[in-house]
């Protein structure tokens, strides 16, 4: 069953991140996936936990790359390295994704139901990028944390609207190496 449910939630990610958010219905959803009629409402019986799902999804997609990619990292150089990569993945391959994400945050701000899980998953990345910042000395690994979230970001908002071959690694490298600081 959790095969159905998956389906579901890649197929709600491909009609809002190539149709915007009003494709997100379960009937849509349902037929881009190839699903019975009602097969997502069963497993998402309100068009907020539909959002929410999709939301905590992409999120669980998102942090297994950042580990796989970050993960081995040692050093700055490493960081730096890793996050440009996942940076041009997420406005390249996953760019369908990454548009989902961001046209969903946008939805969720007008859907108080959704903010709680929105807010989790942000804690989460939050969280796990301190920690990385910590392991390499970084002397405010807080402030570093939200301050690389943010720099990425903007980085990906830039690239999926106004600049898609802009440079990603001169820009990571200066906040990786201003968050870990000397």
């Amino acid at each position: 069953m959790a095969v159905t449910r998956d389906r579901a939630l890649a197929a709600a990610v491909t009609l809002v991140g190539e149709q915007g958010v009003r494709a997100l219905t379960h009937a849509r959803v349902d037929a881009q996936a190839g699903l019975p009629k009602g097969s997502t409402s069963n497993w998402f019986r309100t068009r907020d936990a539909l959002v929410a799902g999709v939301l905590v999804w992409i999120a669980e997609q998102e942090r297994t790359e950042l580990v796989a990619a970050i993960g081995p990292a040692q050093t700055s150089d490493d960081v730096v390295e890793a996050l440009t990569g996942l940076l041009a993945d997420a406005t390249g391959p996953h760019a369908v994704r990454t548009r989902a994400r961001y046209a969903l945050f946008l939805e969720t701000a007008a859907a108080p139901g959704v903010g709680p899980s929105v807010h989790a998953q942000r804690s989460l990345f939050e969280e796990w990028t301190r920690d990385q910042l910590v392991r390499l000395g970084a002397s405010d690994p807080d402030d570093g944390a939200r301050a690389l979230l943010a720099m990425s970001a903007g980085i990906i908002v830039n690239r999926l609207t106004v600049a898609p071959d802009a440079p990603i690694r001169p820009t990571v490298a200066l906040a990786v190496r201003a968050a870990v600081g000397p």
